[in-house]
Formats: structure tokens, C-alpha cells, sequence
């Protein structure tokens, strides 16, 4: 079994990644890339926007649960650490697409990017959820 001093570092090391995650999914989201020759890159991967938009929400809400566990030392429960994360991913997936839509010339805001955000989010919480089972490697409570 791990130890606790190996997932919770002194320093808040979630918190830092899971703030960092989130500039560079805004930044990601919203710079012009149309300067950049992504051709020659290219690997004509079916729905890999989906995919990119998948694995960044559910990255933030696996950080963003490690990250309200090493803020509120455990005092937040289990359960309710997972609902705001998931919500809060809804919401800014929600937020990102609407500031594509509205003020960036040259990003679209798509519904079906706000869907691949949800999905990622709610599978990051799904996979913290097994982490913190009876299954897992850890406990929420130590």
C-alpha cells in the first residue's frame, strides 16, 4: 500500500498543476494557431479535436479532485469534492466555447466540443472515484 507522504506532498503540488492545467487549456483554447503549419503534423485522426478536448477536462477534473484534497485537508467529502469538479469542468468547457463564439476570430465555440469537455470531466471524476474506492490505492479519509 502507498503511503500518504508519497500522494500528499507538503507543498501544494496539486493545486500549482491543477491551476497551471487550467492556463494552458484556456491559452490552448483560445490563441490563433493559423499561423502554424500543422499539415506536415497531421495525422488525420478522426474526431482528434473531440479527443484533445476529452483528455484536457479530464485531466483538470483529476487534478482539480487532487487538488481540493490537498487544500481543505480532507474535510471536504469524498462525494462532494467529485460533484464540484465535475460541475466546475461543465462550466468552464461551457464558458471556454461561449469566448470562442463571441470574441476570437478565428476559433469557433462548438456544442459538440462542450460535450467531448463534459464527458472528459466526468470521466476524470470517475477515475478518481476508483482511485478513492475500497478497490483503489487510496483512502480519501487517513
Amino acid at each position: 500500500m502507498l503511503t500518504k507522504s508519497l500522494w500528499v506532498p507538503k507543498k501544494p503540488f496539486f493545486t500549482i498543476a491543477f491551476f497551471i492545467w487550467l492556463v494552458f487549456v484556456t491559452y490552448s483554447s483560445l490563441a490563433s494557431f493559423s499561423g502554424i503549419d500543422t499539415d506536415s503534423y497531421s495525422f488525420n485522426i478522426p474526431y482528434a479535436d473531440k479527443i484533445v478536448h476529452f483528455i484536457f477536462y479530464s485531466t483538470a477534473a483529476f487534478l482539480g479532485v487532487f487538488s481540493l484534497r490537498e487544500q481543505k485537508k480532507w474535510s471536504v467529502s469524498k462525494r462532494k469534492s467529485f460533484v464540484l469538479l465535475f460541475v466546475f469542468t461543465v462550466i468552464f468547457g461551457i464558458i471556454i466555447e461561449v469566448i470562442q463564439y463571441k470574441f476570437t476570430t478565428n476559433r469557433e465555440g462548438d456544442i459538440l466540443d462542450a460535450l467531448a469537455n463534459s464527458l472528459g470531466g466526468l470521466i476524470g471524476v470517475l477515475v478518481c472515484n476508483f482511485i478513492f474506492s475500497n478497490k483503489g490505492l487510496l483512502k480519501w479519509d487517513t
